[in-house]
């Protein structure tokens, strides 16, 4: 029998040290988010309350509770790229895509999220999209990124 991904993380993840942060890092790596039902079986599995689960999911930035949007766009804010206009290009996001930091576009093309630096300063500024790093961010390149992401054959080229 075939197990799910869930069960999959708890049955090779959850003896680690820290295993409630590898069996959710599993999770999340294989399905982009923790779906509810995850929480009360690796609550149970690894013999914590569900609020204790929950409470590590909400804690951190990189767990999220719903599914992601078809691309995930993270840009810095950290200061370097904000010295070099990521707070323009911030603004610049949120009215393209339709949805502040921390949502999903509509029609789930982009999911927006601030991250506090990428380690990629001397290209400022810099984000990371669909894990792929890129830098010196111009307002025109973020356009035409913009513009492929949300294009309805968008998903097909990905």
């Amino acid at each position: 029998m075939r197990q799910g991904p869930i069960d999959e993380a708890i049955a090779t993840r959850g003896h680690l040290p820290g295993g409630l942060l590898e069996v959710l890092h599993a999770i999340a790596d294989r399905l982009g988010w923790i779906p509810p039902e995850a929480v009360e079986r690796v609550a149970k599995a690894l013999n914590l309350s569900r609020a204790e689960v929950h409470g590590v999911i909400t804690f951190y930035h990189d767990f999220r509770s719903e599914p992601p949007g078809r691309h995930v766009l993270k840009l810095c804010r950290a200061e370097s790229c904000q010295s070099m206009g990521s707070e323009q290009l911030a603004a610049q996001l949120e009215r393209r895509l339709g949805c502040r930091f921390g949502e999903t576009s509509p029609g789930g093309a982009v999911s927006l999220e601030p991250v506090y630096c990428l380690g990629n300063c001397a290209a400022s500024p810099a984000l990371l999209l669909d894990g792929q790093l890129r830098g010196r961010v111009t307002a025109g390149r973020l356009d035409r990124l913009v513009d492929e992401l949300t294009a309805p054959a968008a998903e097909e080229r990905a």
